[in-house]
């Protein structure tokens, strides 16, 4: 039977939690544990999808085709368990089953409230589709003590009375912060927090405390007293180098062994982190560095490429390189060559990434022509493979007024709205003109890449599965006037219709993928096309 860590924040946000229940989720699993995380998210969105990057980072999409938080990017990345649509859940999503039951008639005329309709249903979401895990661990996430955090703090105090003290273990992350004006760190917000989290029926048995400074013992003595946690259980979780030393970093604090001993579990072997050794190893010792520039126009907030970065520096391990990203305004290249060449002719590589709407595209279809005739290498993902092939059709295919109907009407669409496709269910169909949350092509998809090609090698197959997140697709009827021009349609959705992957055979690396192989990428299991794009890049900086 599966156990159940439910992982709560206090006092602000932020805090780390998920790397927190990604990293206690490796060390478990290295232990010889299966296990898998959940998160449930109080916001009222139905799913992140519609959510400005700025407001929430990047979507994560699972095989299935969930848009889900960006921390389930960190539970695959640390763990290599495939999340699913049953692994993260919104207020927004459970209140609209809710409603839909009650419209219906399938609370059959009675008060529909949150206790228990809306309890009830996040401890389903909870234990469902446990098959043989050993833990579950389940992050709520928000801030304890927000208003609408309440249901789900409620819905986890039920589940240890539902399950018992032995198959539930409370993990509270919360910060201890340091006053430099007295020189010490303080152990109230802290208390307060705990405090907070007990008024509402839930007492932590295990305490994670943020801080930028070692917790001396006498403050460690302190918080465990008045918080009702034994000393050994209040782990101190400082700062890391790397967000791939955090795993090391708190087995060293013994966070899973005093998790295990919550659970009554005498703890077994010393857990085989060799995996983990070799990932820090390779990130501090590296034996060259490249830098490569990201042409994107979210580059404000790094979260809203997440998974990207951390697929470049996986990129960078395969090779034990050091990975420097350049993060550019795609806007800053619409106002001329000058600008182009400043900013990127340092760059070892050129990645344009996806993205949604008109603005910064010229600037990116600058950064392509760029590195298509200055032969650095170049990746394209989703959107940047789009503006390579508008790049192409305008540059090299003699289409001058080539664009995508992404962008307003237009006499040649390279690009267009993807009406329908193939799936396992049959075939799918989308309105134009539908809601934005239910247009996309969303999950993993297979493709075929032709046995002669660049990327054939570099996957070392022809038949791949990728995820994919987009409205907009190339079209084909192109194909012949783009391939004319040196673009080679190397890999194709099955059914011939879709193109999956261009590259140009006369260029030492060009490629351009329309879904988001990021997605797949994993510091132990470094994705083949950064490790090939990293590759490329090296050779490029032993050039300049």
């Amino acid at each position: 039977m599966a156990r159940f860590i439910f992982i709560t924040g206090g006092v602000v946000s932020s805090l780390g939690k998920g790397l927190m229940a990604a990293s206690l989720a490796a060390l478990l699993q290295a232990r010889g544990f299966k296990v898998r995380i959940r998160k449930f998210d109080p916001y009222l969105n139905v799913d992140p999808g519609t959510m400005s990057p700025y407001q929430h980072g990047e979507v994560y999409v699972t095989d299935d085709g969930a848009e889900t938080d960006l921390d389930l990017g960190h539970y695959e990345r640390f763990t290599g368990v495939s999340a699913k649509q049953t692994d993260n859940v919104t207020s927004g999503r459970i209140y609209q089953q809710i409603i839909a039951k009650e419209r219906r008639g399938d609370y059959l005329g009675a008060t529909v409230q949150v206790i228990p309709h809306v309890t009830d249903a996040i401890k389903e979401f909870a234990q469902a589709d446990l098959g043989d895990l050993d833990f579950v661990l389940c992050e709520i996430g928000g801030t304890v003590g927000d208003i609408e955090s309440l249901p789900f703090i409620e819905a986890i105090r039920q589940l240890r009375n539902d399950l018992g003290r032995d198959q539930t273990v409370f993990v509270h992350v919360t910060l201890v912060p340091y006053i430099a004006a007295a020189g010490e760190l303080k152990t109230k917000p802290t208390q307060h927090s705990v405090k907070e989290l007990t008024s509402l029926g839930v007492q932590p048995d295990v305490l994670v405390c943020r801080c930028e400074h070692p917790l001396p013992e006498n403050e460690r003595a302190k918080i465990a007293a008045f918080c009702n946690v034994r000393k050994e259980a209040v782990i101190p979780a400082l700062d890391a180098k790397s967000i791939y030393e955090v795993p090391l970093q708190y087995h060293a604090e013994n966070l899973d062994f005093e998790v295990l001993r919550a659970f009554g579990i005498t703890p077994g072997l010393a857990p085989d982190l060799r995996r983990w050794h070799d990932i820090t190893d390779r990130l501090h010792n590296p034996e060259g560095e490249v830098t490569i520039g990201v042409v994107g126009k979210y580059v404000g907030l790094p979260d809203a490429y997440k998974s990207l970065n951390e697929a470049l520096i996986h990129g960078g391990m395969a090779h034990r390189v050091k990975v420097n990203v350049r993060w550019i305004d795609a806007e800053l290249f619409e106002k001329g060559d000058d600008e182009i060449v400043a900013q990127l002719e340092t760059m070892h590589g050129i990645l344009v990434p996806g993205g949604f709407g008109e603005r910064g595209t010229e600037g990116k279809i600058s950064s392509v022509r760029f590195a298509r005739e200055r032969k650095v290498p170049f990746f394209g993902i989703c959107l940047g493979m789009q503006m390579a092939c508008i790049e192409g059709a305008r540059n090299t295919a003699g289409i001058a007024r080539a664009s995508s109907t992404e962008f307003g009407p237009t006499e040649e669409p390279v690009v267009g709205i993807i009406t329908e496709w193939m799936s396992e269910e049959g075939l799918q169909t989308r309105a134009e003109g539908g809601d934005l949350g239910g247009t996309m092509r969303l999950g993993a998809y297979p493709a075929k890449l032709a046995g002669n090609s660049h990327v054939a090698a570099i996957y070392g197959t022809t038949d791949i599965s990728e995820r994919h997140r987009h409205r907009f697709e190339v079209n084909v009827a192109y194909r012949e006037a783009l391939e004319q021009g040196g673009l080679s349609f190397c890999g194709m959705s099955p059914d011939g219709l879709l193109p999956e992957v261009v590259e140009r055979p006369d260029h030492p690396w060009f490629v351009g993928v329309q879904f988001h192989p990021e997605l797949k990428s994993k510091p132990f299991d470094p994705h083949p096309l950064f490790a090939g794009f990293i590759e490329a890049a090296l050779r490029q900086s032993r050039l300049v």
